[in-house]
């Protein structure tokens, strides 16, 4: 088809493909997408959108963005919004678009054999050797059974032979193309597909976990959890011991139940189990065991209060039949001590947990104990598994993209006192390692 068949839109689509396909542009979207990853870390991503009001509403993000403005522009969910996945989208079909265009040809024009026959065409060449020989044919089969040895292809022509190694290197640009499409695919899939469940469990609790048909997939009881504190009394680990209990198939409440088993896990090391992982993401104070004079002991529910401080909890305990006269009670460790105020803030004394009770206005409290809550995070990603196989996989072509591709042509010249061998090559990468090279394969021919 000439240019003059062609239509405006056909013209308009031509270049438009030629865009897309332009390396260029992959470098700018692959910047792109690595400042919107870099903003996803910075801004804590899935949260409600109260949290971001309040967190950003007198404070803007670099002074810029308040939280309405961060909602507005997704950026509480940066890897699930619809310009981001617009962004890996167009990425994707830049990289398909340049391997269609530049990458695969070019693997097609190095699977072809070029047969040079005139030795003035290895003499242009970007390297080319002549060696004056009385037995030209003689020297072209020694020479073609070094480059067989050293594990070269060859194509042999009467008076002539045609050699290349390393195509390999020609598909390791293909590779890590395919390689980069599946892992935004896997990403994709995972921001879409994914489940996020962050849930604080106090010992003995369970959390039931469903399908999308409802049915029961998993039941997650927290057994233990205690947390490891340094001198100083500041939290250095969290464990969590975990009973797990699935069905073995999602058929329902009928499905037969499989063995429980027994876990644990810790900051930094997560439970990989069924395509769930398990994180010990936080903890908190649940409840707290109290007995009021000489009532029963209650297990009171704990609320955090950050306007008191960082890890801050307690609770607002009547100490009047009617409700009134109340108390705060607050601490910031499962081991207290529990500290009392009064309604004007003024403080009315220490509790110690299992110690002796703290009298207030008349009404014994003793604290019998701290329940503390394992924060559990739960993730489930679909896309896992292509994103480390296109992982892989870019790392396999990039590896093969290292090889050199090196193409070599023999051409016998006449005999005796006029017999020539020309001996020409080219090089994709490291010309000057080739350079040397050839010289060594004609030694003593």
């Amino acid at each position: 088809m000439s240019a003059s068949e062609v239509n405006p839109a056909q013209r308009l689509a031509l270049r438009l493909v030629a865009l897309l396909a332009d390396l260029r542009l992959a470098i700018v979207l692959l910047a792109v997408i690595a400042i919107a990853s870099g903003i996803g870390t910075a801004i804590p991503q899935q949260e409600a959108s109260s949290f971001y009001i309040e967190r950003y509403g007198a404070h803007p993000w670099l002074g810029l963005l308040d939280g309405n403005a961060l909602l507005q522009l997704q950026l509480d969910h940066v890897y699930a919004s619809s310009w981001f996945l617009a962004l890996l989208a167009a990425l994707a079909l830049a990289l398909l678009l340049c391997s269609w265009r530049r990458q695969w040809p070019a693997l097609q024009a190095a699977l072809r054999w070029i047969d040079y026959s005139q030795p003035r065409q290895l003499s242009k060449l970007a390297v080319a050797e002549t060696l004056s020989t009385a037995s030209p044919e003689r020297c072209l089969e020694t020479l073609a059974q070094r480059l067989h040895k050293q594990g070269w292809q060859l194509n042999r022509q009467p008076h002539r032979l045609a050699a290349r190694r390393g195509l390999v290197g020609r598909v390791g640009p293909l590779l890590v193309h395919a390689g980069m499409v599946l892992l935004m695919l896997g990403a994709a899939w995972g921001s879409l597909g994914g489940q996020r469940v962050e849930q604080f469990l106090a010992p003995g609790r369970t959390l039931e976990l469903l399908d999308r048909g409802g049915s029961s997939q998993l039941t997650l009881e927290l057994t233990s959890f205690a947390v490891e504190r340094d001198p100083l009394g500041r939290p250095e680990q969290f464990r969590s011991q975990l009973l797990l209990q699935n069905r073995a198939s999602a058929g329902g409440s009928d499905s037969p139940e499989q063995p429980a088993q027994q876990a644990e896990i810790s900051v930094n090391h997560p439970l990989r189990y069924r395509g769930m992982t398990l994180y010990q993401a936080d903890w908190a104070l649940a409840a707290i065991d109290i007995q009021l004079g000489k009532s029963p002991v209650l297990q009171l529910p704990l609320q955090s209060f950050p306007q008191l401080g960082e890890q801050i909890w307690g609770l607002v305990l009547p100490t009047k039949p009617d409700g009134s006269d109340p108390v705060l009670l607050s601490l910031s460790s499962e081991a207290g001590p529990i500290e009392v105020f009064d309604a004007s803030g003024g403080s009315r004394g220490q509790i110690s947990v299992g110690g002796e009770p703290l009298e207030v206005d008349g009404l014994p409290i003793r604290v019998h104990g701290v329940l503390p809550a394992s924060g559990i995070l739960l993730k489930r990603d679909p896309g896992v598994p292509l994103v480390y196989g296109g992982f892989a996989l870019a790392l396999l072509g990039g590896g093969f993209s290292l090889v050199a591709t090196r193409q070599l042509w023999a051409i016998c010249e006449g005999g005796g006192e006029l017999g020539r061998l020309h001996v020409g090559g080219l090089c994709n990468r490291n010309l000057a390692a080739f350079a040397g090279e050839l010289p060594d394969l004609l030694v003593d021919l």
